[in-house]
């Protein structure tokens, strides 16, 4: 499957070109011209890779890149005139993978692109995740606590998932019924109280206080804690 790219840049000439450099190269490319845009696009669209201009005009760059990594990996090159140490530093701090100074070449981009999301598959390809006495093996789609397996339906095995995906993370509402749900379910989040319940009480008859490692944020959402 080729690989999605995002950009978010509010010049659509600059646009257009990375698009089309891109797109020549097999990847599939959607736009947002300001950090709102960009954001949703992230939680709708699902890109492997964000390409994120530092100016945009409602929010700076790097207050989108804080937001998104609330609740999302996804691997993001900063595009942007601005070369200052103090610049770069800040967006590898906050979570940037990378950072090019424009004017650059279409073959450095490519080349960045091509690391990031290899780095990014290689993350995404070890199958077993632990904290506490919790171990989740997704290649063979179980859960055990201690050396118990504990059984879980389809969706809290997928919720599970997600937070373990972000684990140490508060994950939104919205993003979580977003994404097991579908964006028709945003507003349910008495789903979540049900079904994260059902998910603590299997993971306490495992080992009790197990389900303690899921977290509760009263308004905000939920958090697998890492130990």
């Amino acid at each position: 499957m080729n690989s999605k790219i995002l950009l978010i840049d509010d010049e659509i000439s600059v646009c257009r070109f990375l698009r089309f450099s891109l797109e020549s190269h097999g990847y599939l490319v959607e736009e947002a011209h300001n950090g709102n845009e960009g954001l949703q696009k992230i939680v709708e669209w699902k890109p492997d890779l964000v390409l994120l201009d530092f100016g945009l005009p409602d929010i700076l760059g790097i207050e989108v890149l804080k937001k998104m990594r609330e609740w999302n990996k996804t691997p993001v090159i900063f595009l942007t005139v601005r070369d200052s140490d103090e610049d770069k530093v800040a967006a590898l701090d906050g979570g940037a993978d990378d950072y090019l100074t424009k004017p650059f070449s279409v073959l450095e981009l490519l080349a960045r692109v091509r690391v990031a999301l290899r780095h990014a598959q290689i993350e995404d390809s070890i199958p077993i995740f632990r904290t506490g006495l919790l171990e989740m093996d997704r290649a063979a789609h179980s859960v055990k606590v201690g050396n118990q397996e504990v059984k879980l339906t389809a969706t809290e095995y997928a919720l599970l998932c997600l937070l373990a995906k972000h684990a140490g993370k508060m994950v939104p509402h919205r993003i979580i019924l977003k994404e097991v749900w579908g964006p028709n379910m945003v507003e349910h989040n008495h789903y979540l109280r049900v079904y994260f319940g059902q998910i603590r009480k299997k993971l306490d008859h495992g080992f009790p206080g197990s389900g303690d490692l899921i977290e509760n944020e009263a308004g905000l959402g939920y958090r697998l804690r890492i130990e």
